[in-house]
């Protein structure tokens, strides 16, 4: 029975504030739910409406900005000269299971052999997989390939301080683009060369950004999943972003970066799990375009465990949250 008026005081206590602060708050939250999902939904209408229009009237990227071969016509004598020096990033940590098929990919791309550099950056930690890495560029070494093998005694800021270090060689100095694909992704020969003219006909574009093709997508439901919400990543927000503002969320891999604007937006940086965003932001701070190919597509693999899965989704889920926090000054100051 002594807990009896303790109930009755929490109680009383309680229809003091339920009228006055409680159900204000609830009205104000539904409010802003409301509002917010208005906005939601006519972001969904815009979107629709632009990739409809881009459907339509066939904006292509080779039709918005200047598309042509590279070395296409230029004088015979220039030869391989006529071609942008390319550095091509993979980095790495631990891919036992595919690491000889990006490093094989990359070393294929269709570019003159004296015009391209392939940089392995491998931050694994397994002395065996080291080796084996070490291996095939050596492989690929002999056979004539310009193919850098490179580690770091830390991991100091994972990818992206693996990134940021590998652009620090002295022969990065002499090449124009840099093309990055995850360890997991293998591009197509072509994918330079029908990436890089918009760079060189175009100097006010930082970023060429190819589409993801999931080669496990039947995998089991989860990826399958995975492929509906990422497809309709690229295909509507991607496409949207490039088509009206040339600007859009650099994925972090099959992608190809001017280096002049990738060192005015102050190269990598390690503050959030969202390197690729945060370089995005900060070159299209600075002016820079952005452009996406929806049929230049990369094949690489979905996460298809749930460890794997949950840690991809948790990275890209608090990572622009707390980039977010981190520039809204920067972004609110420019110009």
């Amino acid at each position: 029975m002594s807990t009896l008026p303790r109930v009755w005081q929490i109680a009383a206590a309680w229809e003091q504030v339920r009228g006055p602060v409680i159900v204000p708050l609830l009205r104000v939250s539904v409010l802003l739910c409301l509002a917010m999902s208005a906005m939601l939904f006519a972001e969904k209408v815009y979107m629709a409406v632009v990739v409809l229009a881009v459907r339509l009237l066939g904006r292509r990227p080779e039709q918005q900005y200047r598309w042509e071969p590279v070395g296409d016509g230029n004088d015979p004598e220039l030869g391989s000269a006529a071609y942008p020096m390319v550095l091509v990033q993979i980095p790495m940590y631990n891919e036992r299971e595919v690491y000889q098929l990006s490093i094989g990919a990359a070393c294929g791309l269709s570019w003159p052999s004296d015009r391209i550099i392939v940089q392995v950056l491998d931050d694994s930690t397994d002395p065996v997989i080291k080796e084996l890495v070490q291996v095939e560029c050596r492989r690929w070494a002999r056979k004539g390939v310009n193919i850098k093998y490179e580690i770091r005694d830390n991991r100091r800021g994972y990818k992206a301080g693996a990134l940021k270090e590998g652009m620090k060689h002295g022969y990065v100095k002499d090449c124009d683009l840099v093309a990055i694909f995850d360890a997991d992704f293998q591009p197509e020969p072509d994918f330079l060369s029908r990436s890089v003219p918009f760079l060189v006909h175009n100097p006010d574009i930082a970023l060429v950004q190819a589409r993801w093709k999931f080669v496990n997508a039947d995998e089991c439901l989860m990826t399958r999943m995975q492929e509906m919400s990422l497809d309709y990543h690229f295909k509507v927000e991607q496409e949207v972003g490039s088509s009206t503002y040339a600007f859009f969320g650099f994925n972090g891999t099959a992608g190809v970066w001017r280096i002049s604007a990738l060192n005015e937006a102050g190269g990598w940086k390690d503050r959030t799990t969202v390197e690729d965003m945060d370089l995005a932001v900060r070159a299209s701070l600075k002016g820079w375009k952005f452009v996406y190919i929806g049929d230049l597509k990369v094949k690489n693999e979905l996460p298809s465990t749930f460890k794997a899965f949950r840690y991809q989704q948790h990275r890209w889920s608090c990572g622009p949250a707390n980039l977010f926090r981190k520039m809204v000054m920067e972004i609110v100051r420019n110009k």
